[in-house]
This record gives C-alpha cells, structure tokens and sequence, in this order.
C-alpha cells in the first residue's frame, strides 16, 4: 500500500505561489521551491512529473478556484455595491492587505513559458469579464462597464505594487473602499 502524502495539495500550491510571488517563473528555482514545500525534489518530481511547469500550472489551477471564491459576490449578492464591497474584503485578505504581490503579474515575468502566461492572461480576463458584469447590473452600459473593470484592474494590481513599495497598506485598503462606487455605482 502506497504511503500517504504529509502535505496536502492546497499547502503546497499555497508554499509553491509564495515562491513564485516573490521570485516570477524564471527566478524560483528548484531548490527554492523543493524548500518552501519541504519535500526533496524527487518527492517534487513525483508529485509534478513535468517539473517547474506543472508546479506553475497547479498554482495557476489553485488560483482560479480561490478566484472563483473571490468573486462569487459579484453574482450572487443582489446588491452590486455590496457584492463588490465583499469581493474587496476577500481581495484584502488574499492579498494580505496589500502586503504580497499579484501572482498572476509575477508569474508573467520574463522567461515564464507561453502556456503559463496564457493561463494567467485567462484568469485576468475571468476577473476583468466578472466586474463587467456587475458594473452591467449596477446600470452601465457594456462599454462604460468594461472601462470600468479595466479601471478597477488597474487600480488593483497599481495599488499592490504601490503599497509595498511605500510599506504602507493604506494605499491598498483606500483602493478596495473605492471599487463600490466605481463598479457598483
């Protein structure tokens, strides 16, 4: 009988995201990633047979399923400001108010491989179309809804960067207060 794994899938897609956080695809190297899920790299290989890409991959998997958790409210709550409100709580407390880096831009970085960069292109454009939506049933039109959810991207993903660069995570939490009115409204 095969021997039961110590460390569950979610730990060690969450150990391996921390790599790619703070390294992008081409930094995060074997060791470092075999390190911060604590197992050799043959446990490693066994678990992702296609090495550094299947590790990036199940990361990406991970992600959209937290994701998909992050904007549930977008749809579900009748209220859109609310939904958004809710949506910006749940993007407070994966991101760590402001204090980790977006994923999705750091395992784009230089040298990450074209399917990698797509899955991450794919999950921005889920976020971009879920906001969209909601803008849409706040009462835009689909062009202003659009500009809007590109805005609040933007907003998103600036104020990460900005908040860590000034250590100061107010930047972040004033940006989610503003997404309510900016989609909601």
């Amino acid at each position: 009988m095969g021997r039961t794994s110590s460390v569950d899938d979610h730990a060690i897609h969450t150990r391996l995201a921390a790599v790619f956080r703070t390294s992008g695809y081409a930094g995060a190297s074997l060791s470092a990633l075999s390190e911060a899920v604590g197992l050799q790299r043959a446990s490693l290989y066994h678990r992702f047979p296609d090495g550094k890409p299947g590790m990036a991959t199940a990361v990406l998997t991970s992600l959209e399923a937290d994701l998909a958790a992050t904007l549930e409210p977008l749809v579900s709550e009748p209220d859109v400001a609310a939904g958004v409100a809710e949506m910006a709580r749940r993007l407070a407390i994966g991101y760590r108010d402001g204090r980790m880096s977006c994923v999705l831009d750091t395992m784009t970085l230089m040298g990450a491989p074209d399917d990698i960069k797509a899955h991450a292109a794919r999950l921005a454009r889920t976020w971009l179309q879920a906001m969209t939506a909601a803008a849409v049933r706040a009462g835009a039109t689909e062009s202003d809804a659009a500009g809007r959810a590109r805005a609040a991207l933007v907003r998103i993903e600036g104020a990460l960067v900005v908040a860590r660069v000034l250590d100061d995570p107010s930047v972040f939490a004033q940006t989610l207060a503003e997404l309510p009115d900016l989609l909601g409204a």
